[in-house]
């Protein structure tokens, strides 16, 4: 069953740092882009960062552009997400997604076909 399964999400006050991992099974994603969402009560789902496996290629949205940093482990079939210099406008629910259709990367949610349950992260003081 193909699945992702996020971790790493938490509590940290404002400056502090958090990595999620996004590790998945079942499927691989050696020809996939896995993005990174979150989500607050509220509001529509916001693509942050999204790394092709195939090239390395990235975007990041521009909020998060200098303090977020996507990478990835085709090996361990994981894509992690480096979160510095966290602020309370972080706090949200973060989601792991796969794009196993289409080339390059999106920050589209309609074009992600595999998604993770999402982990929450917490930026307060």
């Amino acid at each position: 069953q193909e699945q992702l399964v996020e971790s790493g999400g938490g509590s940290v006050q404002p400056g502090g740092s958090l990595r999620l991992s996004c590790a998945a099974s079942g499927f691989t994603l050696d020809y996939a882009a896995i993005g990174w969402f979150r989500q607050v009560p509220g509001k529509e789902r916001e693509g942050v960062s999204c790394i092709s496996m195939g090239d390395g290629s990235t975007y990041y949205t521009d909020s998060v552009k200098g303090r977020f940093t996507i990478s990835r482990d085709n090996a361990k079939n994981t894509v992690y997400l480096q979160m510095n210099s966290l602020k309370p406008e972080d706090t949200a629910v973060y989601y792991c997604a796969a794009k196993t259709f289409g080339a390059g990367t999106s920050s589209r949610a309609y074009e992600y076909n595999y998604w993770g349950q999402g982990t929450q992260v917490t930026v307060s003081s």
